[in-house]
């Protein structure tokens, strides 16, 4: 969730960690920091701001007053500890010999705090973060070294980390460590950089190596050294960034969610022409043969939020298509319930970031227990991406509004490639049936468009509703797995309580909740299921509620009962979603518009949530 930053080079570099920082705003934060040395005098600068890196800059003239080529920058998302100047970081010695930044969270820093008390240590936060820098000062000053120093301490610490770390007694170095949370090296012909995800650094070098887990690297302004935990030296392959700085940039957009929203046509298209060629699908490159596919007689999708809704869909899709039984988890909870995975399984991991902590812990989980791992995620060396026996790369580029769009769009894509090449090698579905629904495919791109094109009648009928105090969203299906997400874009970005709910369950307690004006969209793409979910509209609607019903072109009688209606272009029964759920993302961004709301950077959320 913090955002990490780290220069040494020919440059000043607290311009760089700042212009670093703010493409880091997305991934949330309350307060910001940075260190910097100044070779002249030796000394460590350390300058530190509650609240937006607004506040940060403006103290540092926009980095310009805080001289030096060497340093690292934060932005801190609070769990240990207020948000407060003093909790912020970079945190350090009292002598400033030892500079740390922090990204995740520290289990066992009451044992470790207990132990460096007993030591001499003394305290000035509230956090985990200067636990760690002392810990690691506490070896340095047993070892000399700044190499077994870290080794020691990551030995000694529980939990997840990304480190970025300056000694005061190596003028010059930059060291970097990570268990678990993201972090990337980069280098390019000024010097090398740190940083947690690639736009902090994107418009610097598209030349980056990933950092595993359980290692050190060593930055200085030509070489990269990079060790295990046993301090062997250990090499890395360089790889390119195929984006361009433009591609994480608002682009004439007021924000980045509707940057990305708009986006979703060519994410969806270069995510389907990666493994659709000459109408044929194709998975062997990523390792599911045929035989592999044909051999699974079970599916568990692990996901979080909207990873966890897209695995909705996926079940409905691959249930119905491939005749795969599939449980859908939340990772928090599946990796806490002691599952029960069947032989000739395959466990999915959706994730955005590929350092998804829940989620990387149940694919840990599921390859302790000897079931082999598809990830389906959108960075390239991810976590979750190394560390799965197949990977299906989404191919979104760089997202960077909290609220995800374009990334969700493009899992439906991977979902629906699975659901499909099983069927067909299972023997479940025709060559002709193939080749229809593979067809279908290319075709939605054009129709997320045509949808978008009709954005302006959502802005209209949105701004009716930002005072809203409740929405409830209602379907059946896979119009209930819309219905989840569409919800949950409502209520993480303009705060208005909404729930979805099976439309059948209204009738068993939820029906109590509606009342005169209470907002209700219904959800009804799927023709079997059509009549039943319009007859629970009508329910509510006898309740008082305002109807707002979402269906495809040509369900126009849904407008005798709906009060304002939405149509999206017809597709395959499967292939829905990745239609209806455009409205309902441009329906929770004009709310949040009409509201004056930050719609990237919604309270208290981070785009990456690397801990618990």
């Amino acid at each position: 969730m913090c955002g990490i930053v780290g220069y040494v080079g020919d440059s000043q570099a607290a311009p760089i960690l700042l212009e670093g920082l703010a493409k880091l705003e997305y991934r949330g934060y309350d307060s910001a920091g940075i260190a910097v040395r100044n070779e002249e005098t030796g000394n460590i600068s350390i300058v530190k701001a509650k609240g937006r890196l607004k506040i940060l800059s403006e103290k540092t003239d926009g980095g310009a007053a805080v001289p030096g080529t060497c340093g690292i920058g934060h932005t801190r998302w609070a769990t240990h500890g207020e948000p407060s100047e003093n909790n912020a970081h970079p945190h350090c010695t009292e002598d400033k010999s030892v500079v740390l930044v922090h990204n995740g969270i520290i289990e066992n820093y009451q044992e470790l705090k207990d132990k460096l008390s007993r030591s001499g240590y003394t305290f000035y936060s509230q956090t985990d973060t200067e636990i760690a820098v002392k810990l690691v000062d506490y070896y340095y000053k047993k070892t000399g070294t700044p190499l077994e120093a870290l080794t020691r301490s990551m030995l000694r610490i529980r939990g997840s980390y990304a480190f970025g770390v300056m000694f005061h007694d190596y003028p010059g170095r930059l060291f970097a460590a990570r268990k678990d949370s993201p972090l990337i090296i980069g280098k390019n012909e000024t010097g090398s950089l740190i940083a947690s995800d690639v736009p902090a650094i994107l418009d610097k070098t598209r030349n980056v190596f990933y950092i595993g887990n359980m290692e050190i690297a060593e930055l200085t302004r030509d070489e990269i050294h990079f060790y295990n935990i046993d301090r062997e030296e250990i090499q890395k392959d360089m790889v390119e960034i195929k984006w361009d700085a433009e591609a994480a940039e608002k682009g004439g957009y007021e924000h980045f969610m509707l940057k990305e929203i708009h986006e979703q046509p060519k994410a969806v298209q270069d995510t389907v022409g990666a493994y659709v060629k000459s109408g044929k699908i194709g998975l062997e490159e990523v390792g599911l043969t045929d035989e592999v596919l044909s051999g699974v007689k079970r599916i568990y999708i692990v996901a979080c939020g909207s990873a966890y809704h897209v695995g909705m869909v996926g079940k409905y899709v691959l249930e119905d298509l491939a005749r795969v039984p599939v449980e859908v988890d939340l990772a928090s909870e599946f990796r806490y319930r002691n599952p029960i995975l069947m032989e000739d399984s395959l466990v999915i991991v959706v994730s955005q970031s590929g350092e998804t902590a829940d989620s990387l812990a149940a694919l840990r989980l599921a390859k302790e227990k000897g079931v082999p791992v598809l990830g389906v995620v959108n960075v390239v060396g991810s976590s979750i991406a190394r560390e799965s026996d197949y990977v299906l790369y989404t191919y979104a580029g760089p997202e960077i509004s909290v609220a995800t769009t374009k990334a969700y769009s493009t899992q439906l894509i991977a979902m629906y490639l699975l659901a499909i090449q099983t069927a067909y090698v299972k023997a479940l579905i025709s060559e002709e049936r193939y080749g229809e629904l593979i067809a279908e495919l290319g075709r939605l791109p054009e129709k997320i468009q045509k949808t978008l094109d009709d954005k302006e009648r959502i802005q209209w009928f949105a701004s009716k509703y930002a005072n809203a105090k409740d929405i409830f969203f209602i379907g059946r299906g896979i119009d209930y797995a819309i219905s989840m997400e569409g919800s949950l874009k409502m209520k993480e970005i303009s705060y208005i309580h909404s729930e979805a709910y099976a439309a059948g369950e209204l009738k068993h307690g939820t029906i109590s909740l509606v009342e005169d004006g209470t907002l209700v969209v219904g959800v009804a793409t799927q023709k079997a299921l059509f009549e039943k979910t319009v007859s629970n509209m009508v329910e509510v609607k006898s309740r008082g509620a305002y109807l707002m019903g979402l269906t495809l072109y040509g369900n126009y009688n849904i407008e005798d009962h709906a009060d304002f209606s939405v149509y999206v272009p017809k597709t395959e029964q499967y292939f829905t979603t990745s239609l209806a759920i455009v409205p309902l993302q441009l329906m929770g961004y004009y709310v949040s518009v009409a509201k004056g709301l930050d719609v990237d950077k919604p309270r208290n959320l981070a785009k990456s949530v690397t801990v618990e």
